[in-house]
């Protein structure tokens, strides 16, 4: 999961968590917006975690020497 990924779900989750009133049947809209905070926490640290250990390839360019003729 990417960075932008996680804050999109982590946004989402906090707007059902604190900000939806409504309810619906069989759903507790409270725990799917904290469920989905969680879900962004954990995708924000993986995410994290590999772009701080992502190898860094560095490419040389050889010209070749100027040919004589």
């Amino acid at each position: 999961m990417t960075i932008g990924a996680s804050i999109l779900i982590g946004a989402i989750g906090a707007i059902l968590r604190y900000a939806v009133a409504d309810q619906v049947d069989n759903v507790d809209l409270r725990m799917v917006g904290l469920i989905l905070m969680i879900a962004a926490a954990v995708g924000l640290v993986i995410g994290l975690i590999q772009m701080a250990t992502r190898r860094r390839v560095v490419t040389e360019v050889r010209e070749a020497p100027p040919r004589a003729y």
